[in-house]
């Protein structure tokens, strides 16, 4: 299948792989934005084969794993009431909130479905007129055109019992906070090319400048990885810290103009808090003032909701990039798929759930020096 079978080729991994190994002289780290990139990463084992020299530390890029355990009760709280159809994508139901989840709020009795698009919730709107139907908004910039498109179809087609619950995030102000932290090592990032593919480049050329990272564009099959963590380590070993499309075959400087004209039509920056991290200034979008009548929040009245993160919890700590999932001692002992504290270990996209899933307990020094004949990159 084009752009998989040939980024998956191992000969052509081998080759990015020699190369950067002949071009690092000096410790990097590099973080990867995005969730998605991050299971790529550990499930064929490129952090494994690249030099020692050579960290990713891994970035809050999964949507479901930064949507605040505030935002999750609102849903919990409105997916209870009986006049209301509650719709949402199917990694959100096993998210926990305080003390149960989406599933739970189901099997006591609540009207949640589970949708493919946002569009098959604004179509159970019209065929259940007498009930409320919301519909949960989460994610980067690359779910938030779609949500806003079909906000302006309800206005559009005069459908008032349909609300979409907002929770959408911005990737560059992430970026910012992660740089002015106290405690931050990330010298050069992999930016995700799906966001770009929709927002363009145009917020990265400043931060890469302020703050002398390289900022590399790249995808998300083995390939794309290698490729990105090559450039970003010549940017570095230069002493240089621009922005590079290494995704060209997606992402245009541009973005895609159209559904920046949704996105400017529906949405309004705000700040946002972060699941685990807290508030980071201008991070996301709420609906205008134009479409403030389809805003669940505010339809609900669930604006005054108070929680705590378990404390043995440390998924923040692993959306910073401080920890790596393993060394967080509640991992594969008392937080599992089965029972998790944070959506971290639940969502497709967590970091706890890949180094799960992939068995990756720990790092033992042997596996950094793994021979290529052994590479996973298939």
């Amino acid at each position: 299948m084009k752009y998989i079978d040939e980024f998956q080729d191992p000969e052509l991994a081998r080759r990015l792989l020699d190369d950067i190994h002949a071009t690092v002289t000096r410790p990097w780290a590099l973080m990867e934005v995005c969730g998605g990139q991050t299971h790529t990463i550990i499930r064929h084992g490129i952090d494994q084969l690249l030099p020692e020299q050579v960290e990713l530390i891994h970035g809050p890029g999964c949507p479901v794993c930064v949507t605040p355990l505030e935002v999750i009760d609102k849903a919990l709280e409105i997916a209870s009431r009986p006049d209301v159809i509650f719709c949402s994508f199917g990694d959100m139901l096993r998210v926990p909130g305080s003390g149960r989840d989406l599933f739970q709020v189901r099997s006591e009795g609540g009207d949640v479905r589970v949708v493919y698009s946002p569009l098959d919730a604004l179509r159970i709107a019209q065929q259940n007129p007498a009930r409320e139907v919301v519909f949960f908004g989460i994610g980067f910039e690359t779910t938030a055109p779609p949500n806003a498109m079909t906000v302006h179809q309800a206005k559009r087609l005069g459908i008032p019992n349909f609300s979409l619950l907002v929770s959408h995030v911005r990737v560059p102000p992430a970026i910012e906070a992660i740089m002015t932290s106290p405690s931050c090592r990330v010298q050069g990032f992999l930016a995700a090319g799906h966001v770009c593919s929709v927002m363009g480049m145009g917020e990265y050329p400043e931060l890469a400048a302020r703050h002398r990272v390289p900022i590399v564009v790249t995808g998300f099959e083995p390939l794309d990885i290698l490729e990105g963590v090559r450039r970003a380590v010549r940017q570095l070993e230069r002493g240089e810290h621009t922005v590079d499309n290494a995704y060209a075959r997606a992402v245009r400087p541009e973005g895609n103009p159209a559904a920046l004209a949704m996105l400017e039509d529906v949405f309004e920056v705000t700040d946002r808090a972060w699941r685990g991290i807290g508030v980071i200034p201008r991070s996301g979008w709420r609906l205008s003032a134009r479409y403030r009548d389809y805003d669940a929040e505010h339809r609900f009245s669930v604006t005054d909701i108070a929680t705590q993160e378990p404390a043995e919890c440390r998924s923040g700590e692993v959306l910073q990039g401080l920890i790596k999932p393993h060394q967080c001692e509640a991992f594969g002992t008392t937080c599992t798929p089965r029972t998790p504290l944070g959506a971290t270990m639940v969502s497709s996209e967590g970091a706890c759930a890949a180094y799960y899933l992939y068995r990756r307990l720990d790092l033992a020094p042997a596996a950094r020096t793994a021979p290529l004949e052994a590479s996973p990159v298939v």
